[in-house]
């Protein structure tokens, strides 16, 4: 069976989204298939028709609750059940990333710990981040479970998630979304750090099978040295030219 992946879309980071997809690709053991997860595209379904306005500024702005974001997939990663029962994929699970994620080991071992007790299981960090900017200008909004919502392994089959729709996605905060405001406490699991490491913020004694550029990555001009780095760097060179046995991988998950 194969095993759907969707990674946020955002038209100003097309280099993070390359590497992200590539470096899954790359290193997994297991049938996956990445989707990118485009606001026009589920626009054009009907899945997604929640308003937004970009200021002159550059900054999104969310007409439902009045909040500004910071990338354009913000809402869209709660579409997820939506779209795999849309598209009628046949998988129990679904994996949700952000597109500024290098992945440094197989999504196959992360897969292994899914665990049907839960809807969703995440990284729960306790990482609350100061008001103010990240990337390229993008507002820095502080919301509780902050970047929980940034991996998220889905239980399609969980009958919670039933409680999350369409419609919930258009018109609840983003606050509500991002915090799993339709899952009580105990639906929502835990999987280890290594898999969602923030740079700057997770521990560095840690060795991350999953690097996280949360403030901004090597794509952007002021965060060229910050850790991983050069291997991000390394990883988007490969994705160029990828090996054989890489474009193989790739022909066969999208057959």
């Amino acid at each position: 069976m194969t095993f759907p992946v969707f990674i946020g879309h955002d038209s100003r980071e097309e280099d993070a989204f390359r590497v992200c997809q590539f470096s899954l690709y790359d290193k997994t053991t297991v049938p996956i298939q990445v989707h990118a997860l485009k606001h026009r595209e589920l626009r054009q379904l009907g899945l997604f028709s929640r308003p937004w306005r970009i200021t002159a500024e550059g900054q999104y702005v969310d007409e439902r609750d009045g909040k500004p974001f910071s990338t354009e997939f913000s809402h869209l990663r709660f579409l997820v059940p939506a779209l795999v029962d849309l598209t009628r994929m046949r998988s129990p699970w679904a994996l949700f990333c952000d597109c500024d994620f290098l992945w440094r080991a197989d999504v196959g071992e992360l897969l292994a710990k899914a665990d049907p007790r839960f809807a969703v299981m995440v990284v729960k960090h306790f990482h609350a981040p100061p008001e103010g900017v990240k990337m390229d200008g993008m507002a820095q909004t502080r919301y509780s479970r902050k970047n929980w919502s940034s991996l998220i392994l889905w239980n399609l089959v969980h009958p919670l998630n039933r409680d999350l729709t369409a419609d919930n996605v258009n018109n609840e905060t983003g606050a509500w979304l991002h915090s799993f405001g339709w899952l009580p406490d105990e639906a929502i699991g835990a999987l280890p750090i290594e898999w969602n490491w923030l740079v700057g913020h997770s521990p560095p004694d840690i060795d991350p099978k999953a690097v996280h550029f949360t403030e901004g990555g090597p794509w952007f001009e002021k965060y060229r040295d910050v850790p991983y780095a050069e291997e991000w760097r390394r990883a988007l060179s490969a994705s160029m030219h990828p090996r054989p046995s890489v474009v193989e991988r790739m022909a066969k998950c999208r057959t």
